[in-house]
């Protein structure tokens, strides 16, 4: 497996946007590159398609079973390509449980590292904390440090020397840039769709990442990995349909890329459309997708899309499978209270009113377990991740039993009602079912 993973002592270290400066610069440099998100992210597999040209799948290693990490992996680097995958939180950091850290994928996939590491605040300390990452796990690889934030000239010698004398290379080093941050909000950095200077922001994060960079020891150490996963079709999460029509727009854009493939690699045509811009659906899609993303900030605007509202009625009475997950949940559901407290009217497939005035964070892995067998069948992974709550939720069809990663027992969750349901569990993989 040809392929890099970008990882850091802890979140916050810059690694987002040295991973989109370091697929840009390669991509300048015709280098052939599959990016990859560890972890359940939805937002910065975005950023990583535009800053590549090429789409960008995530690799769970809590969520996923090896044999789709290591399958997803071979098809997404077919050509040669370099798998480039930019790890979640600190490489070490996994779930409740420990388990599925950004390390666990490395080693799994014979991925080489790269530590990036904020020197900001920090000299000749740099050495015990890179010494430390690196003799961590023996099965992990730390082959290289890209320094950022560095202050000056004379602070980047200070770093160089005393990484020299734990010979660790470092193969890069980004100068503080307050330019080089990216804006958040709730769930994450605001997505890539929403940047009208989004191309600009990538291009001055390549120029920064090349500034200093040994490209060709890059190369190497990237090709330097030693697992040659499968290939075999593996058994994946079935698709909803055998044509699906997938919401997908700034206010539904959190589907997985892995996903939808799996669902094409088992022959469903799959079509997108915008609620926000009032689209209907394909008219011969017998089932309909509405992923999470932020309703909350777009509730009235959707509560006035007639041609939206008209066909996802239609298909309901039709008999048409529809599934919502999170965001898509409170859409289906009959009101979303917003920010200011005001209630808006969503599609009433669902008897399920939702609110983002009275806000909770919801965060974690999941296992769930259908309870009504007339959408899923088997045992899932899944992650839960929003700020709003249940307001009323009225009668209907549990859908799923659920379990946190520690196995605590957190009830039922979701509903359904005929062939229209929908959770705030976003789906990630079969749990443990062999291939």
């Amino acid at each position: 497996m040809s392929g890099l993973l970008i990882a850091a002592p802890s979140s916050g270290a810059g690694k987002t946007t040295v991973t989109l400066g370091l697929l840009r610069a390669l991509r300048r440099r015709g280098i052939a590159i599959a990016p990859g998100k560890a972890g359940p992210d939805y937002i910065d597999p975005a950023f990583h398609a535009a800053a590549s040209g090429t789409l960008c799948l995530n690799f769970d290693p809590w969520a996923m079973r090896p044999e789709l990490i290591s399958a997803n992996a071979t098809l997404h680097r077919s050509g040669d390509r370099i798998l480039v995958v930019e790890a979640m939180m600190g490489l070490f950091d996994g779930a409740a449980d420990g388990k599925g850290t950004a390390a666990d994928l490395a080693a799994q996939l014979g991925l080489s590292v790269v530590l990036v590491v904020d020197a900001s605040r920090m000299s000749q300390s740099v050495a015990p904390l890179v010494a430390g990452f690196a003799g961590f796990r023996a099965d992990v690889r730390v082959a290289g440090v890209i320094l950022n934030k560095v202050g000056s000239e004379r602070h980047e010698a200070m770093l160089r020397q005393a990484l020299e004398a734990i010979r660790m290379p470092v193969i890069a080093v980004i100068g503080s840039d307050k330019a080089l941050a990216l804006p958040d909000r709730h769930l994450g950095l605001v997505q890539a769709g929403e940047h009208a200077s989004l191309e600009g922001f990538i291009e001055h994060a390549a120029d920064a990442v090349s500034e200093e960079c040994n490209f060709e020891f890059l190369l190497r150490i990237a090709r330097q990995g030693l697992n040659r996963p499968s290939a075999a079709n593996i058994d994946r999460l079935p698709p909803l349909g055998s044509r699906i029509a997938v919401a997908r727009d700034i206010a539904f854009a959190f589907s997985y890329e892995h996903m939808l493939l799996g669902w094409r690699r088992r022959g469903a045509a799959i079509s997108f459309f915008s609620p926000l811009a009032d689209e209907a659906p394909a008219a011969d899609a017998d089932a309909i997708y509405l992923p999470g993303g932020y309703p909350e900030l777009h509730a009235g605007k959707l509560s006035q899309a007639p041609n939206f509202r008209a066909a996802l009625l239609d298909a309901a009475a039709r008999g048409i499978r529809i599934y919502g997950e999170c965001g898509g949940y409170m859409v289906l559901g009959e009101g979303l209270i917003d920010a200011e407290g005001k209630r808006h009217e969503m599609l009433g497939l669902l008897p399920v009113v939702t609110s983002y005035a009275a806000r909770k964070r919801h965060l974690g892995y999941r296992h769930v377990m259908p309870l009504d067998h007339a959408i899923f069948q088997r045992a899932m992974t899944a992650h839960e991740f929003h700020y709003s709550t249940l307001i009323s939720e009225g009668e209907g069809e549990r859908l799923f039993q659920v379990r946190d990663a520690l196995g605590t027992d957190l009830g039922p969750a979701g509903l359904r009602r005929g062939q229209v349901a929908g959770s705030y569990m976003h789906l990630i993989d079969l749990a443990g079912i062999a291939a």
